[in-house]
C-alpha cells in the first residue's frame, strides 16, 4: 500500500505564499500522474492542479497564474507553490496519485493523502 504524506500547510496572511509537498512512502513505478485537490468547509472537493508524467499540467481557473504544480519523478514527490493567496483558498489540501492522469482529473485516483490545512486570514 502506498501512502501519500502532505506537508507545508499552515496559516498565512492574504497575499502570502506557501509551498505544499507530497511524497509517496515508496517508489511506485505505476504512478504516472499526481495532483492536488482541496475541500473547504461546506463545499465539495475540487481539483486544484494536476501534472502528468511528461510534465503536462492542468489548473483550476481560480488558481491559474497564482499556483504552480511541479514534481520530482525520482522521488515520487509533487509540489504546489501557492502565491498571492486569498481567503477563499482556505481549505484542506489533498494530494493524489495514479497511473492515469484522467483519474487524477476525475478525482478517482487510487492513492490519496490525509490532507494538510491551509488557512488564509489576516
Amino acid at each position: 500500500q502506498v501512502q501519500l504524506v502532505e506537508s507545508g500547510g499552515g496559516l498565512v496572511q492574504p497575499g502570502g505564499s506557501l509551498r505544499l509537498s507530497c511524497v509517496a512512502s515508496r517508489i511506485v513505478f505505476s504512478i504516472n500522474a499526481m495532483g492536488w485537490y482541496r475541500q473547504a468547509p461546506g463545499k465539495q472537493r475540487e481539483l486544484v492542479a494536476a501534472i502528468g508524467s511528461g510534465g503536462s499540467t492542468s489548473y483550476a481557473d481560480s488558481v491559474k497564474g497564482r499556483f504552480t504544480i511541479s514534481r520530482d519523478n525520482a522521488k515520487n514527490t509533487v509540489y504546489l507553490q501557492m502565491n498571492s493567496l486569498k481567503p477563499e483558498d482556505t481549505a484542506v489540501y489533498y494530494c493524489n496519485a495514479d497511473r492515469l492522469l484522467l483519474k487524477i482529473l476525475r478525482g478517482t485516483a487510487d492513492y490519496w493523502g490525509q490532507g494538510t490545512q491551509v488557512t488564509v486570514s489576516s
